[in-house]
Formats: C-alpha cells, structure tokens, sequence
C-alpha cells in the first residue's frame, strides 16, 4: 500500500504489537521472504566498495537489465506523468545533491540494486551506496567511516551536500555523524527505512555482537542521539511500517526529538526488508529527496 504521511508528528502512541493484523502480517512475512531469497543471489555482487568516480565524474547510465524488476505498484518513472523522465525533467534534476545509500546490519551495498536503478532512471545522476564492515563493533566508528566516504563525494562531485537513504541501523549510523559528528553541515536530507530511532527489543539482550546491543532500547549511543541537538542543518525523513518484524515495538522507527526537522511517514502492509525495495516506497523516497527543504527548525507537517 502506497506510504501515508503524518500530518502530527506526535499524537497517538502507534501500535506496539501486531495483534489484529493476521493476513496482512503472513503476506508481508512471506514477501520479506522472497525478497531475502533474492537478496542471497545478489549479495556476493556488493561485497566489494564501489570505485570511486573521479573528480565531477558522473555514473554510467542505469541497465534495466541487469536487475530485477521493483516490487510494488509503481515503477520507475516520472512521479507525475508515469514515463521516463524526459529532457526538460532531466535538465531540472542536473542541481540535485549526490545521494549515498547505507545498508543495515550485516548487509551491503546489493541491498539498494532496485532502489539504485530507480533513482538514476528518474534523474539523480549520482548515486553511490557505501559498505560498512562487518566487524564494525561500535557504530560511533561506523558514523566516522561514513564521513570520510561523504567529504570524498563532496570533493568528487563539487557539491557541498548530499542525501543519504539509509535501511535499518544504517539509519543510526548515518543519524550519529549528523548529530554527533557535525555532519549537519554535509547532509542535506536523510531518509531511514524502518530505523530502530528509539531502539528495538527484537534485539536479545544477550546477543553478542556489539553493534547490535547499541540499537537496543537505552543504549548509550542511543542516549547520546536523545540528547539535545540544537540547530542541526539535516531534514529526516522517517519511514516505518506497521508490518515491521524487527520493530518491538513497531513505532520505534518513528523518529520523535524535538530539536530535529522530521517527518514520519507510516506505511502499511511491508515488511522490514521489503522497505528498500517496494515501489510506492520508492516513489516517495524520491519525492521527498525532490523537495526543497523548508527552514530547518520547524516541524514538518506535511
């Protein structure tokens, strides 16, 4: 189902369980599934960084071909109109900032093929996605990583911001080098896909891989993104699904402070790997990476 968006970021408390879903829960478990089989076949293809680009240097063009189609009801296209964007579109999007993808917890870059294709199909002519080891123990690490990788784009590129879209602690990571790490001042606008913000008790307790027991609920990384952070530059973009397995409870994706400009946009019906593949969900990814970002400060009640 398409994404809705929340006029009031804060209201009602959303629901913690998944009681009274039934069918729903049972399809969107069976698509994760099938999104996860397809995902084994594609992620020896990210295991490798990617190549740099070189100074201003642009992509080559997407091949349709060379990855599945997107699942949902949209493809990639014209947000308005349904077709490729032609000339007088592209030459609109020729301002737009690099967008960097970062994948969750032991994943990597393959997780964005379909959302890749998607953006460069509809002109955003530069998009990279990063990878994160996997033996990264501490995600403050992880966030100081990733900003080495976005002064390298900045410089590449010539432009002085990016977007980022990031799944799951993806989410956190790029989160931290924001607010910690002064990364306001390079990233433009972050989207995170069922991002556990507030943490996720689907996490045990007793696991025993560091990075994982940081998006418990109460973690200190976690305290330390609750703390204050004042005139911070970046627009969020949360999205959370009301079929989120990994999300206990499954509004912990949300993400609620009230120094940052947010807008959470609930989705119904998707699961949590399914969330950097949908359709619909590209479709609105794309439409908030188009949008020029109000002042920052205000809520966003869109």
């Amino acid at each position: 189902m398409a994404p809705q968006s929340e006029a009031e970021p804060g209201g009602a408390e959303p629901g913690s369980s998944f009681l009274g879903h039934g069918a729903g829960l049972v399809r969107a478990t069976a698509i994760d599934l099938a999104v996860l089989a397809g995902h084994v076949l594609l992620y020896p293809t990210g295991i490798l960084p990617e190549r740099s680009h070189g100074p201003h240097g642009r992509q080559p063009p997407a091949q349709p071909a060379a990855v599945p189609r997107e699942t949902g009801p949209e493809s990639p296209s014209d947000p308005r109109h349904g077709r490729p964007a032609g000339p007088r579109a592209r030459g609109r999007t020729r301002q737009r900032p690099p967008v960097l993808l970062v994948h969750g917890f032991v994943d990597n870059r393959s997780a964005f093929a379909l959302l890749r294709r998607s953006l460069q199909r509809n002109g955003w002519t530069r998009v990279q996605a990063v990878n994160y080891s996997p033996l990264t123990f501490d995600m403050r690490t992880a966030a100081a990583v990733l900003g080495t990788h976005i002064e390298r784009i900045c410089e590449e590129s010539g432009e002085r911001r990016v977007d980022i879209v990031a799944h799951s602690l993806g989410g956190l990571i790029a989160r931290y080098y924001v607010q910690r790490l002064g990364g306001d001042a390079r990233v433009r606008t972050l989207v995170t896909l069922g991002t556990p913000h507030s943490g996720t008790r689907a996490v045990p307790a007793i696991t025993p891989h560091p990075l994982a027991r940081q998006m418990r609920p109460g973690s200190e990384v976690l305290q330390e993104l609750a703390a204050p952070a004042p005139r911070c530059r970046t627009r969020f973009v949360a999205f959370w699904s009301d079929l989120d397995q990994l999300m206990i409870p499954v509004g912990s994706a949300r993400l609620e402070h009230p120094d940052l400009f947010v807008k959470n946009i609930k989705v119904t019906g998707i699961g949590h790997l399914s969330l950097p593949v949908h359709g619909a969900v590209a479709a609105q990814i794309r439409r908030e990476l188009a949008r020029r970002p109000a002042r920052p400060g205000a809520a966003d009640a869109a």
